[in-house]
């Protein structure tokens, strides 16, 4: 079956890279687990706009979760150890693995993650584009 490219438009040139990234998101299959938030946090005299990413963690230590920047992909796991010298009457709370995978446009920068009351939040930094006009000279060919 051949796929038809999303971004087919003669004036859309180059946009390969972002065509690629909408198929690897709409491919990544998603649980549920852990619910999460995105919000925008207002730029301030002191701190441009940012992005806050808030995943609901209970029961997770700061050492069973990693965050982690690979490439252009904000990634966040979990791994809680079994424990096998407790015997459970009844075991409704499993220790459970996730990872979750936020893609992020060119240039974000992650300022941070932070643990508090079971809600693990990381922030975003969205820059602000610069905005360039260059006149281009045609050259005169005779």
């Amino acid at each position: 079956m051949s796929r038809t490219p999303t971004l087919n438009s003669p004036f859309l040139l180059g946009f390969d890279a972002i065509e690629r990234a909408l198929d690897r998101v709409s491919r990544a299959g998603s649980d549920g687990y852990p619910p999460y938030n995105i919000e925008r946090l207002q730029k301030s005299e002191s701190e441009p706009e940012r992005l806050r990413i808030t995943l609901a963690v209970a029961g997770f230590a700061r050492d069973e979760l990693d965050v982690t920047l690979e490439e252009n992909q904000l990634v966040i796991r979990g791994r809680q150890a079994e424990e096998t010298d407790r015997d459970f009457l009844h075991r409704g709370i499993a220790a459970r693995q996730f990872q979750r995978a936020f893609l992020l446009a060119e240039g974000m920068h992650v300022l941070g993650a932070d643990l508090s009351n079971g809600l693990l939040s990381v922030d975003l930094a969205r820059p602000e584009p610069e905005r360039i006009v260059r006149k281009i000279e045609i050259a005169a060919r005779t």
